[in-house]
């Protein structure tokens, strides 16, 4: 495959629809895009070009939650390169959620990244809540909706009546302890139905950027056609119960047990 170039990817990312001074979060898998001038530097450059100086580009940078977390020097945890090395740029935002972090960089980034509630970590309170409520766009490159993030912001403002717990390890007044906490989590393979309820009604954008196929759609019409799913069949993400799905029969049980 030829080698696409940091103009180019430019172009492609505002042919898309990319928004110049907008809000962007961005989903990637670098293996996908590849290869591209400047390897996944390039892409971040890229993206950072195609929005301007005004835009804000926002990438999660989710940990282990496994030690406690500090957003200047833990690692994150199955996000790819591009995501690893955006937090680590020079003028990037990060924000101090324990497991769910995201980066950002731009004029919106301090509040994107502002702090938030442990749980649930993708809420509206979160950075994929700030996101939507400044109007922002969703970019998933070469990944599908699985990853989407924004989807479980959906659930909680729905919100659907399931909720899971896991441990994480923090930091309360100097003493490290490990803590619960509760989020909307199943094998998100249910996701991918949000794909054909927005092209139904128009609202994606799809092409490339690099060599992976690219699809960008606005934070609140993610959230607006999913809230409406969601509430008319709450259990909608779920494998069904013969599927055999270890996360998503955990998530349903969650629905019958009694509160703690």
């Amino acid at each position: 495959m030829n080698e696409v170039s940091g103009a180019q990817m430019v172009e492609q990312l505002r042919s898309l629809g990319v928004r110049q001074g907008g809000v962007l979060l961005v989903h990637t898998s670098f293996r996908a895009v590849r290869p591209v001038e400047g390897g996944p530097l390039g892409l971040i450059r890229a993206l950072r070009e195609a929005l301007g100086s005004e835009g804000t580009l926002v990438m999660p940078t989710m940990t282990d939650g496994e030690s406690v977390f500090d957003p200047r020097t833990t690692p994150t945890d199955g996000m790819g390169i591009t995501a690893e090395l955006f937090w680590r740029q020079p003028g990037v935002v990060r924000s101090t959620h324990p497991g769910g972090s995201f980066a950002a960089a731009g004029p919106q980034a301090e509040r994107i990244c502002q702090p938030q509630p442990l749980s649930p970590p993708h809420g509206p309170e979160s950075p994929v809540g700030e996101v939507h409520k400044l109007g922002g766009q969703v970019l998933l490159l070469g990944v599908t909706q699985g990853e989407n993030t924004t989807l479980h912001l959906a659930e909680a403002l729905a919100p659907v009546p399931y909720s899971v717990t896991h441990p994480c390890v923090v930091e309360v007044d100097g003493v490290v302890q490990t803590v619960e906490i509760a989020e909307t989590d199943h094998c998100c393979r249910g996701f991918q139905r949000a794909d054909g309820w927005l092209q139904a009604r128009g609202l994606p954008r799809e092409g490339k950027v690099g060599h992976a196929d690219a699809w960008l759609c606005d934070a609140r019409d993610i959230v607006s056609v999913a809230v409406e799913r969601l509430r008319a069949e709450p259990l909608i993400f779920l494998c069904p119960p013969d599927a055999a799905c270890e996360e998503c029969d955990r998530a349903r049980a969650s629905v019958a047990a009694p509160p703690r």
